[in-house]
């Protein structure tokens, strides 16, 4: 981890040489998968400790000194006036472009209708892309005017688009058809709108008697229906305004020579909302109105023309029902919090959508067949050579901050673009848009190339994958491919080259897409490749450059350097396993490609002939047969096996020493002494740059008791050293200080631990693994049996350690509750984590089948189950779909859903009849989808619940090894507690279908659940690499650190620098920010300032739901804490929506019986009993207990503190006896399991004292009632409602909250700082946050006033690092 200290100046730097290009039209693409996210945790650390060795670090400074300097350029404010509105002011910075000014015309409410224009200073043009701090003469309070320019076709067209855009503006219909990453969000639904002042103003006067506080049937405790149509509430904002009914493209353009030649550019067609049918001319100088018809040209201006120079301008003179609804759209628009609608880096899909009317819309149909197609219209007139944009990228020079920034952000910016090309190509090649470069071959060997893109099915085309497995090797190859081009991205050696890759899978086909060598079209395969191998090692080639290329990756990849022999037998060097291949491009790129099996054959899963596993993995079944030979284990678990090797070297080496130190006498003793404490430390150190582990906590050493730790210094200087070089220098280095006798014991000592633990060298801990052992066809040379024995034994051990160390940790986290998953996906990233493959499921629920505590892992079982059974219909949907022709596609997915979730016994596939006469006679035609090699088209059709059945439970013995006890979805619900509307979540979800949003019958026996018209879309799922941003991330890390050990002031200016620089390579939106912004609010919270913890957590959840989609888990997660700060906020009656909304999210998702469920029911009862709704307040605080008490067992402190909420309330109802049973519990477990004397006893058994009290007065008043009737003198009783404080102390207590005392000049200061952020942040350009330097930290002292320890109350799991995850 980077001290804070080493980057904060260069930080500084990057606000001002940073050019902060926003691209305005944003970012496409596409992120369907979230394990991407943590998926890549690991390579972080990796390419960190590669720049560090690369020695770009700029450590000029003492690493002691906790000052940051801030330099900065302070914004000033120009004066803009544009035609027909008054001046006004704008808050500029110095290092903006003028263009940005355009940005932000384009986008305020009253010069948004301007796109064609320039701005002048004393009547010079400024050039747009001039950063304003070079422009003369550019002050304080200068006037900018803006002047219309005329239009140019591409001007013109331009215009239209935006004005459309503008018109679409609250339109979701894009979010629903998941097209320009735009994506859906409904927090403002539950907030009426904003939380900030705005929001607070309406709700002031008296919040308690107005809040209705019941919530909907289906959310209550017990509740059994889970309804679909509450996931996407009706907004109401959404309802369209219709400014206009038509506006298109005429059937006039283009323009005839003779009007060309007086002006005009462009006809257009509009029909006003009175039913006015008009038709427009686009000229130089503007729009007016001609006086063409539908049938008859007249391009003369009508009388009057209108002649204006923007089109919404001409459209308010003559239709007054645009001119008022136009306006109002603006406002509407413009009140929105820009997170609803700035673009997202990938797209998301959402599974579910309404009825959408279709409207027509020129740009739409414009884009869908003519410009899109052959090239994107940012780059003037061609194609973009995506090759080309990725490599140069990778060039861009990294040796201080700024230049990493700048570098970082141009690799995302193109990733981002790359991902959305490449989704667009392969489902125009699967939907048969795009004619092949073979077009001869049959379908499933066809490869395409569009948009310069190269794309390739996921068939085994020419048997190339016959020994490997067919089909299945073919189809799992592109994403081990994509793993490998993830890793050696990440380890980012300057000068090796890998493709851009991005796997797609639609309608049953995986697509591979990459970019396109140059001159690799032009050559044979044969004589590009001059490292590696094309026939999987039969010939074999090497190259040194390749060698040391790829020598510079091999310590953080831990690929070992290895011999193999060619077809003559003789030895050839590599330093990859053989089928990563290396081609030199006409561009004298060194590339590298076909890097699928980057990592280490999965032992466990390739059976070899003769060769023993472990017999741990023996009692388990292991090895076992699986679809193909590619099977290979993660990066994760290489990372988590060399981090457990390193433990047990240092052990092993700490253990000889002390057996050295008893044996000798003194003298020896005392050389010993000085001996154990530096082998060990020269390899601590010796292994820094390497052990950086999957969840990144500090590499092993650190806490390894009983050898001495390296100091700093020589850590760092192994941190900065060259990977490659052997660092058996520095241990001899190091042993031969002592005399010779230490000398020979030490290099025993360290000889026998070496030998021990399987590293590769005898003087260092080094393991690395060689990829190409029992890869079939390879030959090693003779005289390397012995290191090849070596090798194959460390594949075992490794194999070995996945199922004995990795899955019970797995299991472990989960019982502790380190490791929440909520869904398939976050159960599928925990195992990634951990580095067990998905293929490991069935292995992993036999493990919590047979754990004695099996009832507190129920919910991981049931998601596991859920999973794997969703894993296996969509292996069989896969090829259920290749057989489906286009016209039968929606028939034929409403089919398979019916057999796979409706209770209908005899689900019958509807072939409409009138289509089906037509379907025979084409079939011969039209049958030229790839993969759909002729045959019967309605195969599909014939499918029954009953054999789908049977095909899952044979897929999860086949695949997973596992076996299912269930043979229809009922029996499945019935045995394993699953829920419909959750397996049909997961399955649409892996699968991209989308379906209509309403309520579906699963449960009918009378009639299918499913019909034709329920299926919406089918989408893309895509995989693709999601490039990091390092230097943010470490800050994240360093800020994260710091708070974990009580600096929370310092830990917050961290996280807001890496904010900054998230901001500036990410853009606005992305997973990490979200993180970052969670964080944040968590600290605001902490450190007492409620209302900016609300702005920071309201933008956490508007990213969250834009980001991950709208009942992702980690989105449920961020609806909980927003709701702990409205609590907090006074906002009661918007705490309680959004309490009751994440509940239903996780209905949905996952059912009621879960952990994180009693959580949610502890924040809603307590928060009902602050409104005092004592009865339901129950209902939620009693399922609470019930939850805790089976999934923490009835000894928990969570259980006690279950019990104390439970008697608050029937205390609150005055209903002693409840109440005393309860605090009873409590205390019982509270004295078993913390002892008398700890406060939280005490504080119970005050409590209790003061019920018996309470129940002794009340039985007092009713005896004196019954005895003297109604003269009875009543002694009035103490009935409390609770106030909002103590519920706010019980709201922190359950979600782990513990508050700091900061003294109140902290707090000024910090919200000072905070505020002149915001206010530059906000200056008019919610998208570059990034104008402002670090924080100042207050010189020295000030940093130590208050050396908290750490806050003991905050739970781990809301300080982990930035993986979304729950």
């Amino acid at each position: 981890m980077v001290s804070k200290t080493d980057d904060s100046p260069a930080a500084e730097e990057t606000r001002r040489d940073a050019v902060k290009q926003q691209d305005a039209c944003g970012c496409a693409g596409h992120m369907a998968e979230t394990s991407v996210m943590n998926g890549d945790g690991t390579h972080d650390r990796s390419e960190e400790a590669e720049s560090k060795q690369n020695g770009d670090n700029d450590q000029g400074e003492d690493p002691n000194e906790q000052e940051v300097i801030v330099i900065q350029d302070t914004g000033f404010t120009v004066k803009i006036q544009a035609p027909g509105t008054e001046p006004f002011d704008l808050q500029v910075s110095p290092q903006e472009m003028v263009q940005e000014i355009h940005q932000v015309l384009m986008d305020r409410e009253d010069t948004c209708h301007r796109t064609c224009f320039s701005l002048q200073l004393d009547g010079n043009v400024l050039d747009n892309f001039a950063e304003l701090k070079s422009i003369e003469g550019l002050q304080e309070a200068s006037l900018l005017k803006v002047v219309e320019e005329p239009y140019t076709v591409r001007e013109a067209r331009i215009h239209v688009r935006h004005i459309r855009d503008l018109l679409k503006s609250l339109d979701p219909s894009d979010a629903y058809n998941g097209v320009d990453c735009n994506s859906l969000s409904f927090l403002s639904v539950f907030t009426d709108g904003d939380l900030g002042e705005s929001g607070k103003r309406k709700k002031k006067g008296s919040e308690l008697e107005q809040i209705d506080c019941t919530p909907p049937e289906h959310i209550l405790p017990g509740s059994k229906e889970r309804p679909l149509v509450p996931l996407q509430p009706q907004n109401k904002d959404w309802k369209p305004l219709q400014c206009l009914k038509v506006l298109t493209m005429s059937g006039w353009n283009p323009p005839p020579g003779n009007r060309k030649m007086h002006g005009d550019l462009m006809y257009l067609y509009v029909v006003t909302g009175e039913e006015r049918h008009i038709s427009i001319t686009a000229s130089t100088r503007g729009f007016y109105l001609n006086q063409s018809t539908t049938y008859t040209f007249n391009p003369k201006p009508a009388n009057p023309s209108f002649l204006s120079h923007s089109l919404v301008e001409l459209l308010g003179q003559i239709s007054p029902t645009f001119k008022k609804n136009f306006t109002t759209l603006q406002k509407k628009r413009v009140q929105r919090h820009p997170f609803e609608r700035i673009a997202t880096p990938f797209q998301v899909y959402s599974w579910t959508a309404p009825q959408v009317d279709h409207a027509m819309d020129c740009v739409r149909a414009e884009d869908a067949y003519t410009s899109r197609l052959g090239y994107e219209e940012h780059i003037p007139g061609q194609t973009r050579d995506w090759n080309e944009e990725l490599q140069t990228t990778r060039e861009l020079p990294r040796k201080n901050l700024p230049e990493r920034l700048l570098r970082e952000r141009a690799i995302f910016k193109v990733h981002s673009d790359f991902a959305a090309a490449a989704t667009r190509g392969s489902m125009a090649v699967i939907d048969g848009n795009v004619m092949a470069i073979n077009p001869g071959e049959e379908t499933r060997m066809q490869m395409f190339i569009w948009n310069n893109i190269f794309f390739s099915l996921g068939f085994d085309v020419r048997d190339h994958y016959r020994q490997l497995g067919g089909d299945s090797a073919a189809h799992a190859a592109p994403t081990n491919d994509l793993n490998g081009v993830r890793a050696y991205g990440a380890v980012d050696v300057e000068g090796l080259y890998t493709l851009g890759t991005v796997v797609v899978d639609y309608r049953g086909y995986r697509v591979t897409a990459q970019s396109i060598i140059p001159g690799i079209l032009e050559r044979e395969q044969e004589q590009s490749v001059i490292y590696g191998s094309i026939d999987f090692g039969k010939t074999v080639v090497s190259h040194p450059k390749y060698l040391e290329l790829l020598e510079r990756t091999s310590r953080p990849l831990k690929v070992q350097r290895h011999a193999v022999l060619n077809e003559k037998a003789e030895p050839v060097d590599l330093c990859s396993s053989v089928e990563c291949k290396g081609i030199i491009g006409n561009d004298g790129r060194h590339y590298i490609l076909d890097l699928l099996r980057t990592f280490p054959p999965d032992l466990n899963f390739l059976p070899v002939e003769g060769e023993e596993l472990s017999p741990e993995s023996q009692r388990l079944g292991f090895p076992r047969q699986h679809r193909h030979r590619l099977a290979c284990l993660r990066q994760e678990l290489i990372e988590a096996f060399v981090e457990h090797r390193y433990l047990l070297f240092m052990k092993m080496a700490a253990l000889q020493l002390m057996q050295q130190k008893a044996n000798k006498d003194s003298r020896a003793g005392a050389l010993t002494e000085n001996g154990s404490a530096d082998p060990p430390a020269a390899l601590a150190d010796d292994a820094a740059p390497t052990s950086a582990t999957p969840n990144g906590s500090p590499p092993a050493h650190a806490h390894n008791g009983e050898c001495a730790q390296p100091d700093s210094s020589e850590g760092k200087e192994a941190e900065d050293c060259i990977p490659g070089l052997a660092q058996a220098k520095e241990l001899a280095k190091t042993v031969a200080a002592e005399d010779g006798a230490a000398d020979a014991k030490s290099r025993e000592v360290v000889l026998n631990a070496c030998k021990a633990v399987g590293s590769i060298s005898d003087t260092s801990f080094d393991i690395r693994f060689n990829p190409d052992i029992f890869s079939p066809g390879v030959r090693f040379p003779e005289d390397s049996t012995g290191d090849i024995q070596k090798q194959k034994q460390l594949l075992k051990d490794a194999a070995a350690f996945l199922i004995s160390c990795q899955v019970p940790s797995l299991v472990k986290d989960g019982l502790d509750h380190s490791t929440l998953p909520m869904d398939g996906a976050t159960l599928t990233e925990a195992l990634h984590q951990r580095g067990i493959n998905v293929r490991y499921l069935g292995t992993v629920l036999e493990f919590i089948d047979k754990t004695p505590a099996k009832a507190q892992l129920e919910h991981i079982y049931r998601i596991g189950i859920g999973e794997l059974i969703t894993r296996c219909a969509k292996h069989i949907f896969k090829t259920y779909l290749q057989g489906v022709e286009l016209s039968g596609l929606s028939a034929a997915v409403s089919h398979f859903l019916n057999c796979f979730l409706s209770s209908y016994p005899d689900a019958v596939a509807h072939l409409p009849c009138d289509e089906l006469v037509s379907r025979r006679k084409n079939r011969r035609r039209r049958n030229r989808v790839p993969g759909g090699g002729g045959g019967d088209n309605t195969a599909w059709a014939s499918l029954t619940p009953s054999e789908l059945w049977k095909s899952i439970s044979a897929e999860a013995h086949g695949y997973y090894h596992y076996t299912l006890q269930c043979e229809s979805v009922d029996q499945a619900v019935e045995r394993y507690g699953l829920q419909k509307i959750t397996l049909l979540r997961e399955i649409s979800i892996k699968t991209g279908i989308q379906i209509l949003i309403k309520e579906y019958n699963f449960d009918s026996r009378h009639k299918p659940a499913f019909t034709e018209e329920d299926i919406l879309n089918i989408f893309p799922v895509v995989k693709h690499v999601n490039p990091k941003a390092s230097d943010a991330f470490h800050f994240f890390q360093s800020g994260q650190a710091k708070v974990q050990q009580g600096f929370l002031k310092e830990g917050c200016e961290l996280i807001n620098e890496a904010l900054n620089l998230f901001n500036n390579v990410y853009g606005a939106m992305h997973v990490e920010i979200c993180a970052c912004l969670r964080l944040l609010a968590r600290l605001n919270y902490i450190m007492g300032d409620y209302p900016e913890a609300l702005s920071n957590q309201q933008k956490a959840v508007l990213m969250s739901e834009r980001v991950l989609g709208i009942e992702h888990p980690s989105t449920i997660q961020e609806y909980m804490h927003l709701a702990l700060y409205c609590f907090a906020n006074g906002q009661l009656s918007t705490a309680l929506k959004l309490l009751y909304r994440g509940r239903y999210l996780m209905l949905l998702v996952c059912g009621e019986d879960h952990p994180e469920m009693a959580l949610l029911d502890s924040n809603i009862g307590l928060v009902l009993h602050g409104v005092m709704e004592y009865d339901l307040s129950l209902r939620f605080l009693e399922n609470a207990l019930a939850t805790n008490s089976k999934y923490h067992g009835t000894r928990s402190l969570k259980v006690a503190l279950s019990h104390h909420l439970v008697a608050r309330v029937y205390e609150s109802k005055a209903e002693f006896r409840s109440a005393l049973q309860h605090e009873k519990e409590g205390y019982t477990i509270y004295k078993n399991q913390v002892g008398e004397a700890h406060e939280k006893t005490r504080e119970s058994s005050e409590y209790l004292k003061y019920l018996t009290q309470q129940a002794v007065a009340l039985q007092r008043t009713m005896n004196e009632i019954y005895k003297n009737g109604s003269n009875a003198s009543i002694v009035p009783l103490k009935f409390t409602a609770p106030s909002m404080a103590s519920v706010l102390e019980q709201l922190n207590i359950i979600n782990g909250i513990i508050f700091i005392p900061l003294s109140q000049k902290d707090l000024e200061n910090l919200k000072a700082e905070v505020q002149r952020r915001q206010q530059l942040q906000e200056s008019g350009k919610s998208d570059e946050p990034q104008e402002d330097g670090p924080l100042e930290l207050e010189d020295g002292p000030a940093a130590e006033e208050q050396p908290h320890s750490a806050p003991s109350g905050l739970e781990a799991t809301e300080w982990q690092t930035p993986q979304p995850s729950v």
